[in-house]
């Protein structure tokens, strides 16, 4: 788990590819110390397990399934990634719960000045929508944000300076292509009501839940 507070970049210095599948090889750009191989840390917000390192240095694999779903297939030599160890128990959950597993992929279709901060919208898939909500949380390339307004398809997020110059959203452009994580909380809620709706929509069953009829039998009312 993490919490969408970027600890800094890293750059990528080799990329092995093959068919369906790809090895990063990252140089933090701060200071990244006692890394273990197998531990996890999110690379733009996917979570990618150390496989081996010297020093601070880090090879990760990407499989088929990271690669569909996020935008590491795109990553070239040289380009600067957002990088967060796992959250330690006991530390300070500063942002929100980010489990490191990218959603969709959202786009940026503006970026504005509104003070010092940027003001940025996204568009993502419809089909994401009931998981995002105006001022909760979203995690766009591994930073956790708060969602200022939002439609079905597009948010709209506020950017500090201070992540502006810690983060590569630094390099965001109108059509930027971003990993899109949404709440946890809202996912688990979502499926909850799914499940329910499926359950009630079994042939023979009867509906279920609380109801006026069902206080007033059970002498609530």
């Amino acid at each position: 788990m993490f919490t969408g507070l970027v600890q800094g970049m890293g750059e990528v210095r080799r990329l092995v590819r093959g068919a369906s599948e790809c090895r990063l090889e990252i140089v933090p750009l701060f200071p990244l110390e006692n890394i273990i191989d197998g531990e996890s840390i999110a690379v733009n917000g996917a979570c990618l397990s150390v496989e081996e390192h010297h020093d601070s240095v880090f090879t990760a694999y990407a499989s088929a399934e990271t690669l569909a779903r996020t935008t590491l297939g795109s990553l070239r030599t040289g380009a600067h990634v957002n990088l967060e160890r796992a959250l330690q128990l006991g530390s300070r959950l500063g942002g929100h719960i980010v489990s490191g597993h990218v959603d969709c992929i959202a786009t940026v279709t503006q970026l504005a000045r509104a003070g010092q901060s940027l003001r940025c919208t996204l568009t993502f898939p419809r089909e994401f929508a009931p998981e995002v909500i105006p001022k909760g949380s979203v995690t766009l390339d591994g930073i956790s944000l708060t969602i200022n307004e939002c439609g079905m398809d597009s948010l709209t997020v506020n950017v500090i300076p201070d992540t502006q110059r810690r983060t590569v959203m630094a390099q965001w452009r109108p059509g930027s292509r971003v990993n899109m994580e949404t709440d946890v909380l809202a996912k688990y809620v979502r499926r909850q009501f799914q499940c329910r709706e499926e359950e009630q929509s079994r042939p023979g069953r009867t509906a279920s839940g609380v109801s006026y009829d069902l206080l007033l039998q059970n002498g609530f009312l």
